[in-house]
């Protein structure tokens, strides 16, 4: 017994196979199977009505509107060019925070703080063992 009001047909000219939950384009209103319902997929000449994507500045990661018509490398070029507000020669330190311990020039990006003496030391030097910390209430010994 077979069914012929059942399913339809993708509407994709390279494709046509009978879908039995086909799947309708919310703009072009015909149906397509899975493989092809995509705006992409099935190239419909209506996507750019819903398929509105912003492109973002990669130098400073602000979005950049782009109208209808243009494109948008073109307009983020031009961003780039006149509108950008990064400039390289303000460069942000990163590593700020310096280690207190005598002959060490290591930075971290956070702070590090002793609980005993209060100075900012880097990873390595952080536990008052190896900074060797003379404040405190008494000296922790070495666990062994």
């Amino acid at each position: 017994m077979e069914f012929p009001d059942l399913g339809k047909h993708c509407s994709e000219q390279s494709c046509k196979q009978l879908d039995f939950l086909p799947l309708q384009c919310d703009v072009c209103k015909q149906d397509f199977c899975k493989d092809h319902f995509t705006y992409a997929a099935h190239k419909c000449p209506f996507a750019f009505k819903k398929d509105v994507q912003v492109p973002v500045c990669p130098l400073c990661n602000k979005p950049v509107p782009v109208k209808k018509g243009e494109i948008p490398d073109v307009v983020v070029g031009e961003h780039m060019d006149r509108d950008c507000k990064y400039r390289p020669e303000k460069k942000e330190k990163i590593f700020m925070y310096r280690c207190s311990k005598e002959g060490c020039k290591k930075k971290e990006m956070l702070q590090v703080t002793c609980d005993q003496c209060r100075g900012n030391f880097c990873i390595q030097h952080r536990h008052p063992l190896d900074h060797s910390c003379k404040r405190g209430s008494r000296p922790i010994s070495v666990a062994g």
